[in-house]
């Protein structure tokens, strides 16, 4: 089993938001084979004397760097913590507390040490190409099935899902007939279809809430349009799986869902391809790192399109968004990159990440703006 917990979009703009004089990001391949996890726990432990040695060259306070160590320290010999774990493992460090997540996408790895936290690498998860949700949809029953790009799909137990359309109503059948002669034949079942739905949608909220992956239905008629026409989830899926899911495994519907997945995020790349290209013409989209640094500083990037994998050392200024680039990375400087992007998703702004292919123009970055900036 993997043991996988994704950064929200609040939690996200917390991490963005985190400034102190030593923080520390990780990022490292792992694994959920507890018997092979040892290598993880050395890379960790690598890892963590990189991140105290640029804090030493950079001259943050020794106790400081003791208590960093002591936090680091407690995590890498915590035995049931590695027993459980994903494909990747973040690390977000303090000298007062650590925050981790474990990831289902595999990362290499990378130690960043700044006055505030490295997120690209989480930007491509938040942007959900290879992270969806299936919701298997019948009468008589009901699945919710997490997926991802490179590890077996999950099913999700959901707190009073209903069991099926029947007891969800209280009828022995949805189409049974009323003794005074309501809610007959197809009237009937389609309102206690409805019902059934609604129900569903209701156990899902808090399953569901603060996550933008999308969800995929799979569903057949009459069900499948009642539950399209009752859903709240804001990032439902357009298409769906129109087989039966009855007998359809987990694994059945994550691969009937993959070229929905893909075809989501490339719908969603090319759109902003022809967006970019639309706004470069009348001055209100850029490529250019300097002018985007600007631009997110004083809130301008209405999309930001970015590659997770460039790492450009440096500072840009709080006021004016002036970029000074360092010759090489270190504790005194940061990812101009990350800077930018975690600038766009505090002034309400979307962060796509890609890799480099991906982004229109060639570049590290591509923006859309809000206006001629």
């Amino acid at each position: 089993m993997l043991y996988v917990d994704i950064p929200t979009a609040s939690e996200l703009a917390n991490l963005v938001r985190t400034r102190a004089n030593a923080c520390v990001s990780m990022y490292l391949p792992t694994t959920n084979l507890t018997q092979n996890i040892g290598a993880s726990v050395i890379e960790f432990g690598n890892l963590a004397g990189e991140a105290l040695g640029q804090l030493e060259a950079a001259g943050i306070d020794k106790r400081v760097r003791a208590a960093l160590e002591e936090q680091l320290a407690a995590f890498e010999d915590d035995d049931d913590f590695w027993a459980h774990q994903a494909r990747s493992l973040a690390v977000f460090a303090m000298p007062d507390r650590v925050r981790t997540y474990r990831l289902p996408t595999h990362l290499s790895s990378s130690v960043h040490v700044s006055d505030r936290f490295h997120l690209k690498p989480l930007y491509r998860l938040s942007s959900q190409p290879d992270h969806a949700f299936v919701l298997a949809l019948e009468e008589n029953g009901v699945r919710l099935v997490e997926i991802f790009s490179d590890m077996d799909p999950q099913e999700i137990k959901v707190p009073g899902m209903p069991v099926d359309a029947a007891s969800a109503t209280g009828r022995s059948n949805v189409g049974s007939r009323s003794a005074r002669g309501r809610l007959q034949g197809g009237e009937g079942e389609a309102v206690r279809l409805r019902q059934y739905a609604r129900k569903v949608d209701d156990a899902l909220r808090p399953v569901l809430a603060g996550r933008s992956e999308p969800l995929i239905l799979a569903a057949t008629h009459p069900i499948a349009p009642i539950y399209r026409s009752v859903s709240t989830y804001p990032f439902f899926a357009g298409d769906g799986i129109t087989n039966s899911p009855t007998r359809m495994s987990s694994l059945d519907l994550a691969r009937e869902a993959r070229p929905i997945v893909d075809a989501l995020h490339a719908a969603r790349i090319a759109d902003f391809a022809d967006l970019f290209r639309e706004r470069e013409n009348a001055g209100r989209a850029s490529g250019d790192i300097a002018t985007l640094a600007r631009a997110a500083t004083f809130g301008a990037v209405d999309t930001l399109i970015a590659d997770i994998d460039t790492v450009m050392p440096g500072h840009i200024d709080e006021k004016t968004g002036e970029v000074t680039f360092a010759e090489a990375a270190g504790a005194d400087s940061y990812g101009v990159i990350d800077e930018i992007a975690g600038r766009v998703l505090l002034s309400g702004g979307t962060v796509i990440g890609v890799r480099r292919d991906e982004v229109p123009g060639g570049g590290a970055l591509a923006a859309t703006l809000r206006y001629v900036f």
